[in-house]
C-alpha cells in the first residue's frame, strides 16, 4: 500500500482499493478523496469525520508514509 500522508492519523492512499481495504480492517466502509499538495488521494470512511471518530487507533499495517505533514 502506498500512503500519501497522514491526515489526523488516518492514512490517504494513491488508490481506492487501498483505502477500501483500510476501511474494511477499521470497520469502516465506503471511501471519500481528499487533495494533498495537487496530488487526489483516497481515505477509508464515507466521510472524513466517520473515519477520525471511529477509529482512535486506527489499523496502518504494512504502510509506509512517503508524505508528511498534516495535509491542513
Amino acid at each position: 500500500m502506498s500512503v500519501i500522508v497522514n491526515i489526523m492519523g488516518i492514512p490517504l492512499f494513491t488508490t481506492v482499493q487501498e483505502a477500501l481495504i483500510w476501511a474494511a480492517a477499521n470497520g469502516l466502509t465506503g471511501y471519500h478523496v481528499h487533495n494533498h499538495q495537487n496530488i487526489r488521494g483516497y481515505m477509508g470512511g464515507v466521510n472524513h469525520a466517520t473515519a477520525v471518530s471511529n477509529n482512535s487507533t486506527p489499523q496502518v499495517n504494512n504502510v509506509s508514509n512517503a508524505g508528511g505533514g498534516s495535509g491542513y
